[in-house]
């Protein structure tokens, strides 16, 4: 570097002059404010900044504010579009006169009329934020005729890496031959002699003060402003400064609505002495407020209390918001340094609001969450609906980070359709693996479900696969799986075994988004599935869902009340709709959904396998009377499930009651615990049945193996994981007509269906086999033999490369939009 080396943010807004930008118009609504630009200004010199502009949207009012301060030019950011189609473009015009930004106002409906005069005035202008697109109109086509039109492009400071990335890697390989091509296609000739060589810029696009320079342009031997843009004309700048990310972005929305309602309700007068509001005011403004504890301070505090903590429903939220901020920031070391004028550092300031929000919204939902919960069980509906509308007003709080991190993830598309268009196949090659995140409600829970996800876990890794389990409980992470601490949770009275936890939203979008997860796959229709719809939706991933199980069914069957029934199919026909792909266990379950409402070109069956090495008919020893006592000689019937009564179980109590009178020697297991256990231990006294509770591992496989006939009364299940292990284990079946069990056996050759609730034709099933020593052991062989094609793994791979496929179909379908 030489001695003289000069420095300008050639991106900055005045936010709040007269005329607020269009950008926070658009996004937070704000009519009018009074950022001051010349603290603006000295910012901009603090950080070392040689030169000074203000490129304000259409307007060069807050630039004329500063016109008599030394280095500081005239520029503004223009809205023009491409005429044909109203795609809308920013473009950055610096050094300009008032004459010149008049002219500029009458000619930008039209990008071609804007850049012809631009030119000829020979303004130095560069188009900001070129993969940007503002308002979603922004294709392949645009991106290529700006290359004919525009020689300087911008490194955005605001917008996601990705974007200058890419930006830089066309730019900087791009050939006469891209050129040639892009112009015979267009017919449009480039505006420049040598349009192949691109020039960049660097600006923070900043709108709040909070991050001037983020992203600034460095060149060396420039000592006035026409010296310093002719330099960078011709690509002598050199561009620096940090990336941002979603969170930079929603900060200084945050830092812009803080602005505009500071000067709305002067809250400068209470920010000294208001804990919160001081805390707020450092983190939003990156300046200590100052404190006032004198007789005024107090009068105005007490002014301020009174404005900010009305009494009476309406500020129940704010309420909330209050307590929970304020022991957030009592509790967190960093926030509490930025209380004090002399401690904390003003770095990472966009970090700690998001640890701030993040953790102010959780404390304020969990309370919110509990108010309902405690207002149902007391039938005080009103109570909690009421409370329900304040939870969803209370996500609002959020929406500057669901904004940001929305428009993060779109840039994602484009930029990688370019970089195909562009032959730029390594970067591409490189975004195509895919990156699953499996969010499941139970994968602690000990069902079937969570066994298939701990068994997806386990051959990932083995198949170093890229997928990551998402779920919520008390816990910790473990490889291949990502655990968040609950919010709140819920305990469902009829369903004692089963407590939903919350996630926290904010926490779950952030990771997801850091680890760049392609799709995403749902197991369940709970509260971290819920989360898993809001994710895919903000972050513009294809999301699948799994029906495992009949939700619909046992609401009506446990809470007896079929119009719980009802309401709950009307959730999950909602819920299920926004899916991408469905996964159904069993094409009656798929045909379930398509008469309640799901489109059939949503339903696939789910490639779903047991281990059949540990469920394996080699297994069989004597378990049985080791164990529990139960004479060798006996015929075993085996149940294996939660032992409640929506699996149907008061069928076996009846079926053991008839059959004990008839035939001697036959005894049933009974696998499992649930809220029945005890009633059905009750009922069946004196009976011949045992009762294990729960087994696990290499214990159930030799139950399984030492057992002779698998009976499986369920009409809930949607498939019904129990019945294949039963027939790789060697035994014969026998299922109810309803549900997906029916649909995993070969009728007359590996099992007998019987129509639900029908204990005599269960019965006479259950007596061939009894009866019939030799077709028991030959249709066990044959179980076993149809499980031989049922392996898990097999049927992992299928599943792995059909979410290739929802991706690619997700990225030919923005592909079509881009060209």
């Amino acid at each position: 570097m030489t001695e003289i080396v000069s420095r300008a943010d050639l991106h900055v807004h005045s936010c709040f002059s007269k005329r607020p930008s269009e950008w926070i118009l658009r996004k937070i609504g704000c009519a009018e404010s009074y950022t001051d630009t010349r603290a603006l200004y000295e910012s901009a010199r603090e950080k070392g900044m040689t030169f000074f502009t203000i490129t304000d949207h259409n307007t060069i009012e807050g630039c004329l504010e500063l016109a008599d301060f030394n280095n500081v030019f005239l520029s503004e950011e223009i809205t023009t579009y491409f005429p044909e189609d109203g795609c809308k473009l920013h473009v950055l015009a610096y050094d300009i006169n008032e004459a010149q930004h008049e002219e500029i106002s009458r000619l930008r409906k039209s990008v071609f009329d804007l850049v012809e005069y631009l030119r000829s005035e020979r303004v130095v202008h560069a188009l900001a934020h070129p993969l940007f697109s503002v308002n979603d109109k922004l294709t392949i086509k645009h991106f290529e005729i700006c290359l004919l039109l525009f020689r300087i492009f911008e490194l955005n400071g605001s917008r996601n890496p990705l974007q200058n990335e890419v930006l830089k890697e066309i730019l900087t390989n791009l050939t006469i031959t891209d050129i040639e091509r892009i112009s015979d296609r267009t017919g449009i000739a480039p505006f420049d002699e040598r349009p192949w060589e691109k020039s960049l810029i660097g600006g923070s696009d900043d709108h709040s003060s909070l991050n001037i320079a983020r992203s600034y342009c460095e060149v060396e031997e420039a000592t006035d402003v026409k010296g310093f843009l002719g330099i960078i004309k011709h690509g002598g700048a050199i561009i620096k400064g940090v990336a941002s990310s979603p969170r930079t972005l929603a900060h200084n929305v945050y830092g812009v609505a803080y602005q505009f309602y500071r000067s709305k309700f002067d809250l400068e007068l209470f920010a000294g002495s208001e804990p919160l509001l001081r805390f707020v005011h450092r983190a939003l403004t990156g300046k200590c407020a100052q404190s006032d504890n004198g007789f005024m301070g107090k009068i105005r505090n007490a002014i301020g209390s009174r404005r900010l903590h009305h009494s009476g429903d309406q500020l129940r939220i704010q309420d909330l918001l209050l307590a929970g901020a304020a022991g957030v920031i009592e509790s967190n070391p960093d926030m509490k340094g930025l209380l004090s004028s002399g401690r904390g550092s003003f770095d990472g300031l966009e970090d700690t609001w998001f640890s701030f929000v993040n953790e102010a919204f959780n404390a304020a939902m969990a309370r919110l969450v509990d108010s309902i919960l405690t207002s149902l069980p007391r039938a005080n509906l009103f109570d909690a609906f009421q409370t329900m509308g304040s939870a969803a007003a209370l996500y609002t709080m959020l929406s500057p980070y669901f904004v940001s991190y929305s428009m993060f993830a779109s840039d994602k598309s484009l930029c990688l359709n370019l970089l195909r268009q562009f032959n730029r196949i390594p970067a591409a090659d490189q975004a195509k693996g895919t990156k699953l995140a499996h969010f499941t409600d139970t994968f602690k829970d000990i069902n079937g479900v969570a066994l298939t996800l701990r068994q997806h876990a386990a051959l990932a890794m083995t198949e170093k696969n890229s997928q990551v389990i998402i779920s919520c409980g008390p816990g910790t992470s473990e490889p291949g799986v990502k655990n968040f601490d609950p919010v709140g949770s819920f305990d469902i009275p009829e369903y004692p075994q089963l407590k939903l936890y919350y996630p926290p939203l904010l926490e779950v979008l952030n990771y997801c988004y850091e680890e760049g997860f392609t799709n995403i796959h749902s197991a369940t229709p709970g509260p971290v599935g819920l989360v898993a719809l809001a994710v895919a939706r903000i972050l513009k991933i294809p999301i699948c869902g799994t029906y495992h199980t009949a939700v619909p069914q046992y609401a009506a069957a446990l809470t007896e009340d079929l119009a719980m029934g009802d309401l709950m199919w009307k959730f999950m026909v909602w819920y299920y709709g926004q899916m991408d792909l469905i996964y159904v266990p069993s094409r009656a379950t798929g045909e379930e959904l398509i008469k309640r409402g799901i489109r059939r070109d949503k339903i696939s069956v789910y490639p779903r396998g047991i281990d059949i090495e540990t469920f394996h008919p080699s297994k069989r020893n004597g378990i049985f009377k080791k164990r529990y006592g139960i004479d060798e000689n006996a015929v075993k019937l085996l149940y294996v499930g939660r032992v409640s009564k929506e699996k149907d179980l008061p069928l076996l109590v009846e079926l053991m009651k008839r059959l004990s009178k008839i035939r001697n020697g036959v005894h049933l297991v009974v696998v499992g615990d649930g809220p029945y256990l005890a009633e059905m231990k009750m009922t069946m006294k004196g009976l011949p049945v045992t009762f294990t509770g729960f087994l696990f591992d290499l214990d159930l496989a030799e139950v399984y193996a030492s057992s002779h006939i698998f009976v499986f009364p369920s009409t809930t299940d949607t498939f019904g994981n129990v019945v294949l292990e039963a027939q790789a284990s060697g035994l014969p079946v026998v299922v109810s007509d309803k549900g997906g069990p029916q649909e995993n056996i070969i009728l007359g050759k590996t099992g007998f269906v019987f129509p639900s609730g029908d204990v005599g034709t269960c019965l006479d099933a259950i007596l061939q086999l009894i009866d019939n020593p030799s077709r028991l052991r030959e249709m066990g062989m044959d179980a076993r033999s149809y499980m031989e094609g049922r392996s898990f793994k097999s049927a992992y791979r299928k599943l792995w490369d059909s979410y290739f496929k929802i991706k690619t179909d997700t990225r030919y379908d923005d592909l079509k939009k881009a060209a």
